[in-house]
């Protein structure tokens, strides 16, 4: 069950997400985001070959944590974090397209905060 709300999840994360690209040089933060219990938080966008996404959250409760796209019919996460309330890191994209980062809370839900910024490829 929990497969095919991920799957779910990461369709219309992809297809339906709203929110504005990022740039290069560009952050977004957030400072507040309620996720109500067993729900997801998705920030997805379209980043290029070679550029890296730097992010960090903290999380009131224990979130899973992961940064995971499509590569064909296969969902590639090559970022898991379980049971974590902080954590931080760089990802580099590998191909461009569409990727996600999702938290998801457990029984209690969470109250989270976050910031990405976009660096560009190296040259």
């Amino acid at each position: 069950m929990r497969f095919r709300i991920f799957v779910a999840a990461f369709v219309v994360g992809v297809a339906g997400c709203t929110t504005p690209p990022l740039t290069p040089g560009e952050a977004r933060i957030v400072e507040r985001a309620v996720i109500a219990p067993y729900q997801l938080h998705d920030q997805c966008m379209r980043l290029e070959a070679g550029e890296r996404l730097d992010w960090r959250y903290e999380s009131s409760e224990p979130i899973a944590f992961n940064i995971h796209y499509r590569e064909g019919i296969a969902d590639m996460s090559p970022i898991v974090r379980d049971h974590s309330t902080i954590d931080a890191g760089t990802f580099e994209a590998r191909s461009a397209q569409a990727y996600c980062l999702t938290w998801e809370a457990g029984a209690a839900g969470a109250i989270i905060g976050y910031r990405m910024l976009l660096r560009p490829a190296a040259r």
